[in-house]
Protein backbone atom coordinates (compact mmCIF):
# COMPACT_ATOMS: atom_id res chain seq x y z
CA UNK A 1 0.00 0.00 0.00
CA UNK A 2 1.40 3.57 -0.78
CA UNK A 3 0.57 6.72 1.38
CA UNK A 4 0.93 10.26 0.97
CA UNK A 5 1.23 12.54 3.59
CA UNK A 6 -0.12 12.00 6.81
CA UNK A 7 -3.12 9.64 6.80
CA UNK A 8 -6.11 10.61 9.22
CA UNK A 9 -8.83 7.94 10.51
CA UNK A 10 -11.69 8.38 12.99
CA UNK A 11 -10.31 5.98 16.23
CA UNK A 12 -13.88 3.78 15.27
CA UNK A 13 -11.37 3.33 11.95
CA UNK A 14 -8.59 1.77 13.96
CA UNK A 15 -9.11 -1.85 12.51
CA UNK A 16 -9.71 -1.03 9.38
CA UNK A 17 -7.64 -1.64 6.54
CA UNK A 18 -6.53 2.08 5.38
CA UNK A 19 -6.64 2.81 1.45
CA UNK A 20 -5.82 6.00 0.30
CA UNK A 21 -8.56 7.12 -2.19
CA UNK A 22 -8.10 10.74 -2.39
CA UNK A 23 -5.03 13.17 -1.46
CA UNK A 24 -6.23 15.92 1.28
CA UNK A 25 -9.74 17.43 1.21
CA UNK A 26 -11.30 19.94 -1.38
CA UNK A 27 -12.63 22.08 1.18
CA UNK A 28 -9.59 22.77 3.40
CA UNK A 29 -10.76 26.00 4.58
CA UNK A 30 -12.31 25.26 8.12
CA UNK A 31 -10.54 28.07 10.50
CA UNK A 32 -9.80 25.06 13.27
CA UNK A 33 -8.20 22.67 11.37
CA UNK A 34 -4.81 21.94 10.37
CA UNK A 35 -5.37 18.57 9.24
CA UNK A 36 -4.89 18.87 5.22
CA UNK A 37 -2.85 22.40 4.79
CA UNK A 38 -0.13 22.65 2.56
CA UNK A 39 -1.77 19.68 0.91
CA UNK A 40 -3.09 20.18 -2.95
CA UNK A 41 -6.73 18.30 -3.07
CA UNK A 42 -6.60 15.17 -5.92
CA UNK A 43 -8.40 12.44 -6.59
CA UNK A 44 -6.33 9.29 -7.38
CA UNK A 45 -7.00 7.24 -9.80
CA UNK A 46 -9.75 4.17 -9.51
CA UNK A 47 -6.19 1.80 -11.04
CA UNK A 48 -3.98 2.83 -8.31
CA UNK A 49 -6.69 2.39 -5.62
CA UNK A 50 -7.08 -1.47 -7.19
CA UNK A 51 -3.54 -1.52 -6.98
CA UNK A 52 -3.36 -0.78 -3.79
CA UNK A 53 -6.05 -3.08 -2.84
CA UNK A 54 -3.90 -6.02 -4.25
CA UNK A 55 -0.71 -5.19 -2.71
CA UNK A 56 -2.79 -5.75 0.95
CA UNK A 57 -4.86 -8.62 -0.47
CA UNK A 58 -1.39 -10.43 -1.08
CA UNK A 59 0.28 -8.52 2.55
CA UNK A 60 -2.87 -9.70 4.70
CA UNK A 61 -4.63 -12.58 2.36
CA UNK A 62 -8.98 -12.90 2.33
CA UNK A 63 -9.48 -11.78 5.92
CA UNK A 64 -9.94 -8.37 6.09
CA UNK A 65 -13.48 -7.23 7.71
CA UNK A 66 -13.29 -3.75 7.55
CA UNK A 67 -12.31 -0.81 5.09
CA UNK A 68 -11.91 2.80 5.13
CA UNK A 69 -10.91 5.00 2.60
CA UNK A 70 -8.96 8.30 3.17
CA UNK A 71 -8.25 11.54 2.77
CA UNK A 72 -10.73 13.81 3.25
CA UNK A 73 -14.07 14.03 1.71
CA UNK A 74 -13.58 10.84 -0.28
CA UNK A 75 -17.40 10.59 -1.16
CA UNK A 76 -16.65 13.38 -3.52
CA UNK A 77 -15.13 10.61 -6.37
CA UNK A 78 -17.44 9.34 -9.12
CA UNK A 79 -20.38 7.37 -7.98
CA UNK A 80 -19.05 5.09 -10.98
CA UNK A 81 -16.00 4.52 -9.40
CA UNK A 82 -16.92 4.15 -6.30
CA UNK A 83 -18.85 1.32 -7.28
CA UNK A 84 -15.96 -0.26 -8.95
CA UNK A 85 -13.75 0.12 -6.20
CA UNK A 86 -15.83 -0.94 -3.36
CA UNK A 87 -17.35 -3.97 -5.95
CA UNK A 88 -13.14 -4.56 -6.16
CA UNK A 89 -12.28 -4.81 -2.75
CA UNK A 90 -15.24 -7.24 -1.78
CA UNK A 91 -14.26 -9.85 -4.58
CA UNK A 92 -10.80 -9.53 -3.15
CA UNK A 93 -11.63 -9.52 0.44
CA UNK A 94 -14.57 -11.91 0.34
CA UNK A 95 -15.32 -11.21 4.61
CA UNK A 96 -15.38 -7.38 4.00
CA UNK A 97 -18.68 -6.42 6.15
CA UNK A 98 -17.70 -2.91 6.18
CA UNK A 99 -16.68 -0.13 3.98
CA UNK A 100 -16.48 3.58 5.35
CA UNK A 101 -15.36 7.27 4.44
CA UNK A 102 -15.40 10.94 5.28
CA UNK A 103 -18.05 12.73 3.80
CA UNK A 104 -19.20 16.59 4.86
CA UNK A 105 -22.39 17.54 4.13
CA UNK A 106 -21.67 19.70 0.98
CA UNK A 107 -20.35 17.03 -0.46
CA UNK A 108 -22.79 14.21 0.55
CA UNK A 109 -25.62 16.47 -0.95
CA UNK A 110 -24.60 17.06 -4.28
CA UNK A 111 -25.00 12.94 -4.38
CA UNK A 112 -28.67 11.86 -5.64
CA UNK A 113 -30.60 9.73 -3.38
CA UNK A 114 -30.34 7.12 -6.19
CA UNK A 115 -26.09 7.37 -6.14
CA UNK A 116 -26.41 6.77 -2.39
CA UNK A 117 -28.57 3.61 -2.69
CA UNK A 118 -26.03 2.43 -5.16
CA UNK A 119 -23.12 2.86 -3.56
CA UNK A 120 -25.11 1.12 -0.44
CA UNK A 121 -25.59 -1.79 -2.42
CA UNK A 122 -22.08 -1.55 -3.71
CA UNK A 123 -20.79 -2.03 0.39
CA UNK A 124 -20.69 1.13 1.77
CA UNK A 125 -21.82 0.82 5.15
CA UNK A 126 -20.94 4.14 6.88
CA UNK A 127 -20.28 7.59 6.34
CA UNK A 128 -18.35 9.77 8.43
CA UNK A 129 -19.67 13.36 8.40
CA UNK A 130 -17.87 16.49 10.15
CA UNK A 131 -20.94 18.53 11.23
CA UNK A 132 -19.14 19.94 14.36
CA UNK A 133 -22.37 22.19 14.89
CA UNK A 134 -25.68 22.74 13.71
CA UNK A 135 -25.43 26.36 14.23
CA UNK A 136 -25.43 28.67 10.88
CA UNK A 137 -23.68 31.87 12.51
CA UNK A 138 -20.58 29.34 13.57
CA UNK A 139 -20.66 27.21 10.32
CA UNK A 140 -19.79 30.88 9.20
CA UNK A 141 -17.60 31.67 11.54
CA UNK A 142 -15.45 28.57 10.86
CA UNK A 143 -16.26 29.03 7.16
CA UNK A 144 -17.47 24.91 7.46
CA UNK A 145 -19.01 25.80 4.20
CA UNK A 146 -22.19 24.56 4.37
CA UNK A 147 -25.15 25.31 6.27
CA UNK A 148 -27.73 23.42 9.14
CA UNK A 149 -30.29 22.86 5.97
CA UNK A 150 -27.89 21.35 3.77
CA UNK A 151 -26.38 19.28 6.80
CA UNK A 152 -30.03 17.55 7.27
CA UNK A 153 -30.88 17.71 3.57
CA UNK A 154 -27.59 15.65 3.58
CA UNK A 155 -28.06 13.19 6.56
CA UNK A 156 -31.42 12.47 5.98
CA UNK A 157 -30.45 11.44 2.72
CA UNK A 158 -27.58 9.19 4.11
CA UNK A 159 -30.32 7.66 6.32
CA UNK A 160 -32.68 6.97 3.40
CA UNK A 161 -30.08 4.91 1.25
CA UNK A 162 -29.48 2.84 4.43
CA UNK A 163 -25.97 3.68 5.34
CA UNK A 164 -25.19 4.34 8.88
CA UNK A 165 -24.17 7.72 9.81
CA UNK A 166 -21.96 9.06 12.19
CA UNK A 167 -22.18 12.86 12.65
CA UNK A 168 -19.53 14.50 14.87
CA UNK A 169 -20.47 17.40 17.17
CA UNK A 170 -17.62 19.86 18.14
CA UNK A 171 -17.73 21.02 21.94
CA UNK A 172 -16.95 24.31 22.17
CA UNK A 173 -16.46 25.33 18.47
CA UNK A 174 -18.69 28.20 19.20
CA UNK A 175 -16.74 29.92 21.93
CA UNK A 176 -18.05 31.15 25.40
CA UNK A 177 -20.05 33.39 23.28
CA UNK A 178 -22.32 31.25 21.12
CA UNK A 179 -22.47 27.92 23.47
CA UNK A 180 -25.95 27.87 24.18
CA UNK A 181 -27.00 28.34 20.67
CA UNK A 182 -24.33 25.67 19.08
CA UNK A 183 -25.92 23.37 21.54
CA UNK A 184 -29.56 23.51 20.78
CA UNK A 185 -28.93 24.79 16.99
CA UNK A 186 -27.12 21.19 17.34
CA UNK A 187 -29.30 19.61 18.69
CA UNK A 188 -31.84 20.38 16.20
CA UNK A 189 -30.28 19.62 13.43
CA UNK A 190 -29.29 16.46 14.90
CA UNK A 191 -32.90 15.49 16.10
CA UNK A 192 -33.87 16.22 12.66
CA UNK A 193 -31.83 13.61 11.24
CA UNK A 194 -31.38 10.78 14.32
CA UNK A 195 -28.19 9.57 13.06
CA UNK A 196 -26.89 6.10 14.18
CA UNK A 197 -23.85 7.79 16.17
CA UNK A 198 -22.84 11.18 17.41
CA UNK A 199 -19.59 11.03 18.09
CA UNK A 200 -17.84 13.66 20.63
CA UNK A 201 -15.08 15.66 20.33
CA UNK A 202 -13.85 18.51 22.16
CA UNK A 203 -12.06 21.78 20.43
CA UNK A 204 -8.32 22.32 20.76
CA UNK A 205 -7.30 25.29 18.89
CA UNK A 206 -4.34 23.93 17.10
CA UNK A 207 -1.19 26.57 16.58
CA UNK A 208 -1.25 28.10 12.94
CA UNK A 209 -4.86 28.11 12.27
CA UNK A 210 -7.03 30.76 12.04
CA UNK A 211 -8.84 29.90 15.02
CA UNK A 212 -5.54 29.46 16.48
CA UNK A 213 -5.48 33.30 16.46
CA UNK A 214 -8.13 34.03 17.14
CA UNK A 215 -7.63 33.11 20.65
CA UNK A 216 -4.33 33.99 21.11
CA UNK A 217 -5.58 37.41 20.33
CA UNK A 218 -8.69 37.02 22.74
CA UNK A 219 -11.01 37.13 20.20
CA UNK A 220 -12.09 33.72 20.81
CA UNK A 221 -13.07 32.34 24.54
CA UNK A 222 -12.07 28.77 24.87
CA UNK A 223 -14.29 26.81 27.56
CA UNK A 224 -13.12 25.38 30.24
CA UNK A 225 -13.91 22.00 31.56
CA UNK A 226 -16.92 22.79 33.35
CA UNK A 227 -18.10 24.94 30.69
CA UNK A 228 -17.50 22.19 28.19
CA UNK A 229 -19.54 19.82 30.13
CA UNK A 230 -22.67 22.09 30.51
CA UNK A 231 -22.43 22.34 27.36
CA UNK A 232 -22.62 18.82 26.27
CA UNK A 233 -25.69 18.46 28.61
CA UNK A 234 -27.76 21.25 27.33
CA UNK A 235 -27.40 19.22 24.17
CA UNK A 236 -28.94 16.09 25.50
CA UNK A 237 -31.32 17.82 27.20
CA UNK A 238 -32.27 19.38 23.62
CA UNK A 239 -31.91 15.95 21.97
CA UNK A 240 -34.85 14.11 20.16
CA UNK A 241 -33.22 11.17 18.20
CA UNK A 242 -34.61 8.47 19.24
CA UNK A 243 -31.72 5.32 18.45
CA UNK A 244 -28.73 7.33 18.65
CA UNK A 245 -25.94 6.41 19.98
CA UNK A 246 -23.83 9.50 22.15
CA UNK A 247 -20.09 8.40 21.91
CA UNK A 248 -17.10 9.89 23.48
CA UNK A 249 -14.27 7.86 21.64
CA UNK A 250 -11.39 10.66 21.45
CA UNK A 251 -8.47 11.81 23.56
CA UNK A 252 -9.94 15.69 23.20
CA UNK A 253 -12.59 14.73 25.25
CA UNK A 254 -12.99 15.88 29.12
CA UNK A 255 -15.15 12.47 30.01
CA UNK A 256 -16.71 9.53 28.64
CA UNK A 257 -20.56 10.19 28.17
CA UNK A 258 -21.18 7.38 26.32
CA UNK A 259 -24.91 5.62 25.61
CA UNK A 260 -27.59 5.49 23.47
CA UNK A 261 -30.93 8.48 23.01
CA UNK A 262 -33.47 8.15 24.63
CA UNK A 263 -32.86 5.30 27.12
CA UNK A 264 -29.79 6.24 28.54
CA UNK A 265 -30.10 10.40 28.73
CA UNK A 266 -30.93 10.55 32.41
CA UNK A 267 -28.03 7.91 33.11
CA UNK A 268 -25.48 10.34 30.95
CA UNK A 269 -26.46 13.76 32.62
CA UNK A 270 -26.21 11.74 35.82
CA UNK A 271 -22.98 11.22 34.71
CA UNK A 272 -21.88 15.01 33.76
CA UNK A 273 -23.51 16.18 37.17
CA UNK A 274 -20.82 13.30 38.76
CA UNK A 275 -17.88 14.98 36.54
CA UNK A 276 -18.83 18.52 37.33
CA UNK A 277 -18.32 18.06 41.55
CA UNK A 278 -14.27 17.71 40.46
CA UNK A 279 -12.79 20.52 40.85
CA UNK A 280 -11.64 22.07 37.28
CA UNK A 281 -8.02 21.90 38.29
CA UNK A 282 -8.15 18.08 37.72
CA UNK A 283 -9.01 18.06 34.38
CA UNK A 284 -6.40 18.30 31.25
CA UNK A 285 -5.63 21.79 30.49
CA UNK A 286 -8.49 23.67 28.10
CA UNK A 287 -5.46 24.14 26.00
CA UNK A 288 -3.55 21.06 25.07
CA UNK A 289 -0.53 23.32 23.47
CA UNK A 290 0.19 25.03 26.01
CA UNK A 291 1.73 22.17 27.94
Amino acid sequence: MRYEGTVYRPPSEANSLLIQATIGCPHNKCTFCDMYKGTRFRLRPVNEIKADLWMARDYYGPWVKSLFLPDGNTIIMKTDDLVQIFEFARTLFPRLERITVYGAARFVDKKSLEDLKRLREAGLKRIHMGMETGDDVTLERVRKGTTSEQIIRAGTKVREAGIELSEYYLVGVGGLERTVEHARESARVLSAISPEFIRLRTLVPVPNTPLWEEYREGRFQLLSPHQALEEIRLLLQELNADGSWVVSDHISNYWNITGQLPHDREAMLAEIDRALTIPEEHFRPANLYHL
